[in-house]
């Protein structure tokens, strides 16, 4: 009795010691962090962001395909139309943000480093990096539509991985590098979203706007030109002779990051318009003739969004 009372005590001062350790290590961590972003929104600690995603993560793969199991899917039109078009406005927005804030005037698009100061431009550049990180929450309504229509096919592995994996390292950058050659991505995946969310929009429309898509056929060009550009530009950092950037562990991140999206997009691409395996069973043997132009039973247009992943139109 006494030795099983002696090691218990022993593993409760071993857990305090753990962590007193974590809580010593993150305060010294957070140090380093920008002050400026410490008091903004969901910034001034990871928990509550962790605490979403989890909540997030939960509802699309259990709690909603359960709650929706035996109910009718909804039918979200006119919300779907809203919300496409208003996650165009803004994606825009943010591209004006970041251009200028920075990657208009001035960036050099080689080494540029994280600009910590208050001048206005740099607080601007920060104020934009935390907005880029706010919407990928507002993205995760994509799945949160996809499970209330009942399209549980499209919530992969891959989509809920990159809705959940973006925000989460986004808090690290906002806090840590809000600035510098580290944005360049978001600024080109605004881009896209542009693109891609006026699809979106338009093909939610309706079938009498299906005439306005022409330029459909584009859109799984573009995607992959993005994951190029910037594998590319974040890259160059490694043949670079002197660039003091402030936290390379960013840099090895996105360059990882942005490798394995281009890689998981060919595997796409290749499945997808060269085998045909990812199209609906009754368009597979048409894909050789017109790769680009299907649409299932539900005018659904069977896409990748602007990051690459499998996902249906609205």
């Amino acid at each position: 009795m006494f030795l099983t009372k002696l090691e218990t005590v022993a593993g409760d001062m071993d857990l305090r010691g753990l962590i007193t350790g974590v809580g010593l290590w993150y305060e010294n961590f957070m140090k380093n962090a920008d002050s400026r972003t410490e008091n903004w929104f969901l910034m001034s600690s990871p928990l509550p962001q962790t605490v979403i995603i989890v909540a997030y993560i939960y509802f699309v793969t259990r709690l909603g395909p359960r709650l929706m199991e035996n109910r009718k899917p909804y039918h979200l039109k006119e919300v779907l139309i809203i919300y496409n078009f208003s996650v165009v406005a803004l994606s825009l927005y943010m591209c004006y943000e970041f251009v200028m804030s920075g990657w208009g005037t001035g960036y050099t698009f080689h080494c540029d480093l994280v600009d910590y100061s208050d001048s206005p431009q740099a607080v601007r550049m920060a104020g934009t990096c935390w907005l880029y990180y706010f919407s990928k929450f507002i993205e995760m309504l994509d799945t949160i539509f996809f499970v209330l229509r009942k399209k549980n096919s499209q919530i992969t592995f891959l989509h809920v991985y990159h809705h959940s994996i973006m925000p989460f390292t986004w808090w690290f950058g906002v806090r840590f590098a809000a600035g510098g050659q580290g944005t360049f991505h978001a600024l080109l995946n605004c881009v896209v979203h542009v693109v891609m969310y006026m699809y979106y929009g338009l093909s939610a429309l309706g079938p009498d706007y299906q005439k306005y898509l022409w330029w459909k056929k584009y859109l799984t060009t573009i995607q992959l030109i993005q994951f190029v550009i910037v594998t590319t530009h974040i890259w160059q950092y490694f043949f670079m002779k002197d660039c003091p950037y402030q936290f390379p562990i960013f840099i090895y991140i996105i360059g990882l990051y942005g490798l394995v999206f281009l890689l998981l997009f060919l595997n796409f691409w290749y499945h997808a318009y060269t085998k045909g395996k990812r199209l609906p069973k009754v368009l597979q043997a048409e894909t050789w003739a017109h790769p680009y132009n299907k649409t299932n039973g539900d005018n659904n247009v069977e896409m990748t969004n602007g990051n690459g992943y499998h996902h249906k139109s609205e």
